[in-house]
């Protein structure tokens, strides 16, 4: 019961950390090319989580782990930051927070695939119903928002539930802050390269909200956030623990009309609401 409960809390520390990542990549995206922002977050992650390692004398992964860590680098490092930051460019942060209530079926999905868990039948009904709310909002919203926006948000979407449930894998037996300090180590030396070929001509006319926009999406957003994630989600199960991500949408939808000042409506709102009833029904048949 412990140890569930400790899942549960470090899972939710993780989404109010993740609530802030597209409000902030919202910001940065503005002046810093995606492709930049998205190398450059995992480049200075990476090189915070070497410290990491280097400092707690940590041993290198086995053979077998490194399939996995290249999975969730290509999840959470690359795909997601990525995919995100190109939608970001079409729609607005409050618009693409709706899309995060598809993460919970994402993520189960991938738990039962790569994880090995059966959650109940009843889990799956209200995780697809509240999938299906936020798929209805987007099909009333995308044409007169951007198609481009929501097929990118999407695909986020997918390639972020591979890698939370690939990571959640792995940090029974890796450690939760291990596992995303291993797959940015992995990924350090291309992100280099990649932020060096498509840094800004000048940083001179990049303003603060820009620099603390990066500044978050790296620290926050791409290392602290995913410790405790990870950690949670190897405790309190990827399916179950997955779940709390439906409260990502409102701490998301506050921050964007709190910092941004965008336009949240009432079918924003609406939906919000809807899936986060979903998921206490879910997580009542998690396992």
């Amino acid at each position: 019961m412990e140890r569930m409960a400790a899942g549960w809390i470090n899972g939710l520390i993780g989404v109010v950390i993740f609530s802030g990542s597209l409000p902030a990549t919202r910001v940065a995206v503005a002046q810093f090319d995606p492709v930049f922002l998205t190398v450059a977050r995992a480049a200075i992650a990476g090189a915070l989580a070497l410290c990491l390692l280097i400092a707690f004398r940590e041993k290198r992964p086995s053979g077998r782990d490194i399939v996995s860590l290249v999975v969730v680098a290509l999840g959470v490092v690359v795909g997601f930051p990525l995919l995100t930051a190109l939608a970001l460019q079409h729609v607005t942060s409050a618009h693409s927070i709706v899309f995060i209530g598809l993460l919970p079926l994402a993520t189960a999905t991938f738990g039962v695939i790569r994880g090995g868990e059966r959650p109940r039948p009843a889990f799956w009904l209200f995780s697809i119903l509240g999938s299906t709310l936020v798929a209805g909002f987007a099909l009333t919203q995308g044409l007169s928002a951007s198609p481009a926006g929501d097929f990118l948000m999407l695909a986020a979407v997918l390639v972020c539930g591979l890698g939370y449930a690939e990571g959640g894998k792995l940090s029974r037996t890796l450690g939760g802050w291990q596992v995303i300090s291993w797959a940015l180590v992995l990924s350090l030396p291309l992100m280099v390269i990649v932020a060096f070929l498509y840094r800004p001509a000048s940083f001179a006319g990049i303003e603060t909200p820009a620099l603390l926009g990066l500044a978050y999406v790296s620290l926050f957003s791409m290392l602290i956030g995913f410790i405790f994630w990870y950690r949670g989600l190897s405790r309190g199960g990827i399916a179950a623990v997955g779940q709390l991500q439906l409260l990502q949408p409102f701490f998301g939808l506050a921050l964007a009309a709190t910092l941004l000042h965008e336009p949240v409506t009432w079918a924003m709102l609406g939906v919000t609401v809807a899936v986060i009833l979903c998921v206490a029904g879910a997580r009542r048949f998690a396992r």
